[in-house]
């Protein structure tokens, strides 16, 4: 592969999230070419991309349009307002998501 040329990501996952709205939710996420795909829209509209493949694992395991689960609130937050700070032009350094691992448990439903 030609040095200029990037390589396809391995895993990208989408949020949302509204005010008033209980929590962000995943509105895609994918492999390979789906997430190089999934990142090239995100930057087209204009929205930030960040880097955080220890995220990407836990968010990956959160099903489409399921709202993230309360282990991730905090981390989430952190990266939403780190974003928010950009937004208004300030020059923050990124929180420090590192210490994010594991698993995410599944919800129980009454269907399950």
């Amino acid at each position: 592969m030609p040095a200029n040329e990037q390589s396809p990501r391995d895993e990208a996952v989408a949020l949302t999230y509204t005010t008033g709205e209980a929590a962000p939710r995943v509105v895609a996420k994918g492999r390979g070419l789906l997430a190089q795909e999934i990142i090239e829209r995100a930057r087209e509209a204009g929205v930030y991309v960040h880097e955080s493949p220890e995220l990407v694992a836990l968010l990956m395991q959160v099903d489409l349009d399921e709202r993230i689960p309360p282990q991730l609130y905090v981390v989430v937050a952190e990266l939403l307002a780190w974003l928010y700070r950009i937004e208004a032009g300030e020059n923050a350094p990124p929180p420090a998501l590192d210490a994010i691992s594991g698993e995410i448990p599944k919800h129980r439903t009454a269907s399950s």
